[in-house]
């Protein structure tokens, strides 16, 4: 009988460039701990699966205005303190390079190479006029009782 692997949650409600990198490090720590990892990407944390790009979909004038508005991928996010106008996440990334730690796209594409499971709320995606197109390849998508019941088996239970 194989032993069960530990299990960590993580609800990523954030969509701040911060709150962001330290979900994915935490994830990908997790992961290379051999921990079974899962995050819930909801709200503003679900602009960390958008597509960098723009994606020709169809929507009503509201899902439109709150694409606009949302940042479009990682690489677009502002930090919880200190923005300064987006010269903050400029400064952020360039201490993370010279000090050689990943990006936040980086981050997110270890998480996938190391079997996190990435999951987008659907009803979140529902209320914020996002589709599937827009978003990376590779995720899964569910409502919450399908983070409650991995957070139910889980030992770590985080919300950022």
């Amino acid at each position: 009988m194989g032993e069960q692997k530990e299990k960590t949650t993580i609800v990523l409600f954030s969509g701040d460039l911060d709150k962001a990198i330290a979900a994915f490090i935490i994830a990908n720590g997790a992961a290379a701990y051999d921990h079974e990892v899962t995050i819930f990407h909801t709200f503003w944390g679900l602009n960390a699966l958008r597509k960098d790009e723009q994606v020709p979909v169809k929507k009503g004038l509201l899902e439109k205005a709150f694409g606009f508005m949302m940042p479009r991928g990682p690489e677009k996010f502002g930090l919880s303190k200190m923005n300064f106008a987006g010269m903050g996440p400029k400064m952020i990334k360039h201490v993370m390079k010279k000090h050689n730690v990943l990006s936040l796209p980086q981050l997110i594409e270890m998480a996938q190479e190391q079997g996190v499971k990435l999951v987008a709320c659907t009803m979140t995606m529902d209320l914020l006029g996002l589709q599937k197109e827009e978003l990376i390849d590779g995720l899964d998508y569910a409502g919450v009782a399908a983070y409650l019941g991995d957070a139910n088996e889980a030992k770590v239970n985080l919300f950022i």
